[in-house]
């Protein structure tokens, strides 16, 4: 009897147990976290870390962001389709590019949003431009700095800490210029 007893007795403490344990396993739903943008459409702003990310260029190289600390840096968002791209990067090529490119603490990227190898390529050479263009596939580096649907042009201009110091957006030449003034003197 009590080798039958003992197991039962067992059982029903067991159970017991499971029965008052009234806190069901709680899994708590992922926050969502809310994008915050400025009048512009800008998730970042200055002062903030610029968010990394990887790139490949159109010659086939890849680098991250985060390769570049201890150089000033600019990116520059545009792509094929856009008027104001198309009037904004000869400036950026002769009053910037030309005068930096040897600089070894200098690095001057243009991000092509979401358009395919050949389109950026032929781009570049429609406007004359010889500074690097990277791919931005599903404009998800975009997706980083700006909302996804945000226009361009825009251009952030990151410190040698990975700072940014200023953010543009369209081609205002006033703007352009305070963007070419303080490259210059990040520089000298």
């Amino acid at each position: 009897m009590k080798q039958i007893l003992f197991p039962i007795l067992c059982l029903v403490l067991i159970l017991s147990s499971c029965a008052n344990n009234n806190s069901a396993p709680t899994t708590k739903a992922p926050e969502v976290e809310q994008v915050v943008a400025d009048s512009l459409g800008n998730i970042v702003k200055v002062g903030d870390i610029a968010p990394d990310f990887e790139f490949t260029l159109t010659d086939g190289s890849t680098a991250k962001l985060s390769d570049y600390r201890g150089k000033v840096v600019m990116l520059q968002f545009t792509a094929s389709w856009c008027g104001i791209c198309k009037r904004e990067m000869p400036y950026i090529e002769s009053d910037i590019w030309q005068k930096h490119k040897e600089n070894p603490n200098f690095v001057l990227v243009g991000i092509d949003r979401d358009e395919p190898l050949e389109t950026v390529i032929e781009f570049g050479k429609s406007v004359n431009i010889t500074y690097p263009l990277a791919l931005d596939p599903g404009a998800d580096i975009f997706a980083k700095y700006a909302l996804r649907d945000a226009g361009i042009t825009r251009n952030v201009l990151i410190d040698r800490d990975g700072k940014i110091v200023m953010l543009t957006r369209k081609f205002q030449q006033e703007e352009f210029n305070k963007l070419v003034e303080t490259i210059n003197k990040m520089l000298e």
